[in-house]
């Protein structure tokens, strides 16, 4: 596994990827209403470059929403968007939030810039393809991904850190030990791991499963990294219509029928 943490090298990547040129400074951040009103399209917050590029953060872990309320966004307009992600690696709380959309801002920069533009994703699950009798892993419990993986005869285990969903449920378990992952053939993730600092402890427990997925609108970085620690397959949100997506980040109404499901595959 490598030594430095995901953070680092991801940032390191950019910068080198970045070469001799001035990054991108920023445009604006974009926040969903406050307080969050339930819907799925108010959990995530955007920075915007001033090369157009969006990239997205989830922003609902622990206190991060109230507690971006609180920072003025105006003060970030027009600063090195480098700087703003290198509070994910070095910041802490709602900071780390911000450096995290910059790092998937600033990775749209880049591929932009280089012409890389993902295929459409197939499924809403990373192409994991689960075949009956095979052993899955979830990390983090999401209700709408059960069914896509058991229909077909997988069994789920699902590793939670709420113990309050710890137990047997109709056609899965909830587990709190990241150890279950162990027996598992395919292992599902969102990029909630980048944000919580637990993607090599999962990682850990993964060896041996012959693909690991991680999905969601905050998997927007350059997957090098990923894919060099283990992850097969990165599938994340490519933001087609930059003005109508941000309208409708700032109303709380659906973004989605901006943006397309994207896949990014180890080779």
């Amino acid at each position: 596994m490598p030594a430095h943490t995901v953070a680092a090298d991801l940032i390191d990547l950019i910068e080198t990827r970045l070469g001799p040129v001035l990054a991108p400074r920023i445009r604006a951040v974009h926040l969903p209403p406050m307080p969050w009103t339930g819907a799925k399209d108010g959990e995530f917050g955007a920075v915007e470059l001033d090369s157009g590029a969006l990239g997205l953060s989830y922003v609902l872990l622990d206190d991060t929403l109230a507690a971006l309320a609180g920072v003025d966004g105006q003060a970030l307009v027009g600063s090195d968007a480098l700087a703003l992600a290198r509070r994910w690696r070095d910041g802490a709380g709602a900071e780390r939030t911000l450096g995290f959309a910059a790092v998937n801002a600033l990775s749209r920069h880049l591929f932009d810039r280089d012409g890389r533009v993902p295929p459409d994703a197939t499924d809403s699950i990373g192409g994991l393809d689960p075949q009956p009798g095979e052993q899955i892993g979830m990390v983090g419990f999401f209700p709408p991904l059960v069914k896509p993986v058991t229909e077909h005869g997988a069994r789920l285990t699902v590793v939670e850190l709420r113990a309050d969903l710890a137990g047997s449920h109709p056609g899965f378990e909830v587990t709190l030990d990241p150890a279950a992952l162990q027996t598992c053939d395919k292992v599902l993730m969102t990029s909630t791991v980048l944000l919580n600092d637990t993607l090599d402890t999962v990682l850990a427990h993964c060896r041996r499963a012959k693909a690991v997925v991680m999905i969601g609108p905050g998997a927007g970085c350059l997957p090098e990294p990923l894919f060099e620690r283990g992850v097969t397959a990165l599938g994340g949100t490519w933001i087609e219509d930059r003005t109508a997506f941000i309208a409708a980040l700032h109303s709380g109404a659906p973004w989605g029928r901006f943006a397309r499901k994207t896949i990014w595959r180890r080779a």
